[in-house]
């Protein structure tokens, strides 16, 4: 009965939990890429994005008032106030005046200080600092405390990314220039690309199943193995670094896949279309905007997805055919590399600036994700 036509595949199961078993693999670093986009340094450094929801127990380094706020109380010089900010509602489990021995104390106790006086400082964070002596310096005493708090979330991140005056921090510019490489380095190949494939498919010439041929063998040409010899025939004829030179090296390494994609689905329209239309009359550039891109649709938008996410997360022809002296024209991948470089430890601003970098392919790939599927499976059934 396994057998019969129409029946369920017993395995279906199998192939049920595996497809369940990759979305749940996709979707949880991206998920986790996004909440710790919104997180602190402090609660990164502390606790997984999991527990994002949870309250966390952090080591903070805070500061007492500035001595110029003391008191005089009953001959003793007095200091009080809360170690957070306000708003902030925390409990310290310990504390300490040393770097040393940040757990030295509890809550309630007391500690003298290296400069004289003693601190006291209770669960909530309030303090009272007492001295016989008028205390000095400019700054207040520092206290190590080890404190459970809150769950936060801030857009304060996004912000230092995208809108950062500082050119080290600032990921705005560099998504401009991506978007300056992408959308063209995706539009001319496919322009370019649905006359050759065309012409390809229904008229007939010396040599064509040649240039097919031709084609399939480009597919598995390493793109390594162009960069430097096309680098140097673009400045052999004075195209210098810049967006002029990575439009032609997208477009030149993603013509072979977009001619054969969209080859093979205008090859699988039906014949009878394009034989009417010559009969009434339709010249070979009617028949090729009328009627053959209209109906080739699916596999325009499909290559469409695959250029733009390759263009968009490219760093290594960038590297080679864009990347000045002064960063102008930086793209977002090269961003992230230097921010990798430089601010290592910041992992907040890796993590917002990650997913800005990907949060323009998920919407173009689920905008026009209907269309994948139909244009890989092009001409694959007659």
């Amino acid at each position: 009965m396994n057998d019969i036509a129409g029946t369920k595949p017993a395995l279906r199961w199998v192939v049920h939990a595996s497809v369940l078993l990759l979305v749940v693999l996709w979707v949880f670093p991206t998920l986790g890429l996004l909440i710790s986009s919104f997180r602190t340094a402090d609660q990164i450094a502390t606790s997984g994005w999991w527990r994002s929801l949870f309250p966390s127990e952090q080591n903070l380094t805070l500061r007492s008032a500035a001595p110029e706020t003391q008191v005089l109380e009953n001959g003793l010089y007095v200091i009080e106030g809360n170690l957070f900010d306000a708003g902030v509602t925390a409990k310290i489990s310990q504390w300490g005046v040393s770097s040393r021995a940040i757990d030295a104390f509890k809550p309630g106790e007391t500690a003298e200080l290296r400069r004289g006086g003693e601190i006291t400082v209770d669960a909530d964070g309030n303090y009272r600092m007492e001295n016989t002596e008028e205390f000095s310096g400019s700054r207040g005493a520092r206290v190590f405390v080890t404190a459970e708090l809150p769950p936060e979330f801030t857009l304060g991140n996004y912000h230092k990314v995208l809108l950062a005056e500082d050119s080290t921090d600032s990921m705005g510019k560099a998504f401009f220039n991506t978007l300056t490489v992408t959308i063209p380095a995706t539009i001319i190949p496919i322009l370019v690309a649905a006359f050759a494939a065309y012409a390809l498919a229904w008229m007939d010439f010396p040599g064509r199943a040649l240039l097919i041929a031709a084609v399939v063998g480009l597919l598995v040409v390493p793109l390594q193995l162009a960069l430097i010899p096309l680098l140097k025939l673009h400045l052999s004829i004075g195209i210098p670094k810049g967006y002029l030179g990575v439009w032609l090296a997208h477009t030149g390494f993603g013509m072979p896949l977009a001619i054969y994609l969209l080859r093979n689905y205008m090859a699988g329209l039906p014949r009878d279309l394009i034989e009417n239309a010559r009969v009434d009359g339709a010249t070979e550039f009617q028949i090729f905007t009328k009627l053959i891109l209209p109906l080739s649709f699916p596999a325009l938008a499909s290559f469409a997805i695959f250029q733009f996410l390759w263009t968009w997360n490219d760093l290594l022809v960038a590297k080679v055919f864009l990347i000045d002296a002064t960063g102008q024209t930086t793209v977002m991948t090269n961003r992230i590399v230097e921010l990798l470089g430089t601010r290592g430890g910041n992992w907040e601003i890796l993590a917002t600036a990650a997913f800005v970098s990907i949060a323009v392919p998920l919407v173009v790939f689920f905008a026009m994700q209907k269309y994948l599927v139909r244009g890989l499976l092009a001409g694959s059934v007659k």
